[in-house]
């Protein structure tokens, strides 16, 4: 992914700010490491001075006492002292080369710190940098989808309210061509508080809000009302709407509404990746201490690497599907675990799909005290 373009003056002045501080340590830490050194030479200079001095004394202090003596006896002592101080300047001398060694492997050790530390840094600032970057970037493709759908859905109600004015207003009214622009509009409207009603729950999850209120009920009743509100939308698809509700479900702690809304996207995810003649089946069964609802479709499927993206935000099947926001399964997988639940998929390319999410039962919400 590109670089957001609109960030490209401030992270010049960011990029410039840092070459400027880091030229300026540079050449403090070359001031500092050069006082250092200047200040650690004086000591052992000085060291060195009082060393002599003492040697001196001590030389002279040892002539004295020696009386005095033959040519050859003095020549012995000259080439004696002689031979101790080339000894002493070799020694020093090679103590002033191992220190010099100490001190440049020290540099190069602090050297390549201080490069390692600014390479983690540039890597921190880099991966900021493409975080920020896929942000922005989610964060406009979003809002432009949200404004195309809004704005088609808006043009859809305005024509629709000037052919159902045209019609009310002409002499040859059509009660048949009234009705269907209403219905049109009602279509849109439910499909724009949708909408609207996606962007609030998302807003409500990403501020730690989501609002659910579960009682214990019967849970077979969300497989009624599902079949209920989308029979009709699944019989005009030309797709056959079937529930199957196996022995043993009892009751269930949930938020009716906000469960209902779950099967609502999945029973409207199926019938929208689905062709005619397909069958979508809502089944609802026990399972130990949880209920399972299950929505399985046999539409085009979906490909195994795609299984856990579909929960995403703003996921589409493809760049360039229109067929909503990505924001269904995210926000049913908010609520299914907000309630204490799991949902996922199980799915293939040309096999269809199915969807399970599971509700804790009454008795298992009793024993971990949420009843």
């Amino acid at each position: 992914m590109g670089q957001n373009t609109s960030f490209e003056p401030e992270r010049e002045k960011t990029d410039e700010s840092l070459r400027v501080e880091r030229e300026k340590a540079d050449r403090e830490m070359v001031r500092r490491r050069s006082a250092i050194e200047e200040r650690a030479n004086t000591v052992v200079q000085r060291a060195r001075d009082r060393a002599d001095d003492v040697l001196e004394t001590a030389r002279a202090v040892a002539d004295q006492g020696t009386g005095a003596t033959t040519p050859v006896r003095e020549q012995a002592r000259l080439t004696e002292r002689a031979s101790a101080d080339e000894a002493l300047r070799s020694e020093r001398q090679t103590a002033d080369e191992m220190l010099q060694v100490e001190r440049r492997h020290e540099r190069n050790a602090r050297e390549i710190l201080l490069r390692f530390e600014r390479d983690d840094t540039d890597t921190q600032l880099l991966t900021e940098r493409t975080r920020t970057d896929e942000v922005v970037a989610t964060r406009e493709d979003f809002m432009a989808m949200a404004s195309h759908d809004l704005r088609a859905l808006l043009s859809g109600i305005n024509a629709s309210t000037a052919l159902l004015a045209r019609s009310a207003s002409g002499n040859d009214a059509d009660p048949a061509g009234v009705h269907a622009q209403v219905a049109r509009i009602g279509r849109f409207t439910a499909r724009m508080n949708r909408l609207i009603g996606d962007l609030v729950d998302v807003a409500s999850i990403e501020a730690g809000r989501l609002r659910i209120a579960p009682e214990v009920q019967e849970a077979v009743r969300l497989v009624k009302d599902s079949l209920e509100a989308f029979q009709a939308s699944a019989s005009a698809s030309g797709m056959s709407l079937v529930s199957e509700i196996l022995p043993g479900v009892g009751l269930a702690r949930f938020d009716h509404e906000r469960i209902l809304q779950v099967l609502a996207n999945l029973v409207s995810n199926a019938i929208k990746f689905s062709a005619k003649g397909a069958r979508i089946l809502l089944q609802v069964q026990p399972r130990g201490d949880e209920v399972l609802f299950t929505v399985s479709d046999t539409g085009s499927g979906i490909p195994e690497d795609k299984l856990e993206a579909v929960f995403q935000r703003f996921w589409q099947i493809g760049r360039n599907d229109r067929r909503g926001l990505g924001l269904g399964l995210y926000i049913s997988r908010c609520i299914v675990e907000a309630h204490g639940g799991n949902i996922w998929v199980e799915s293939s390319l040309g096999r269809g799909s199915s969807f399970h999410f599971t509700l804790p039962t009454r008795e298992s919400s009793a024993r971990n005290g949420t009843s």
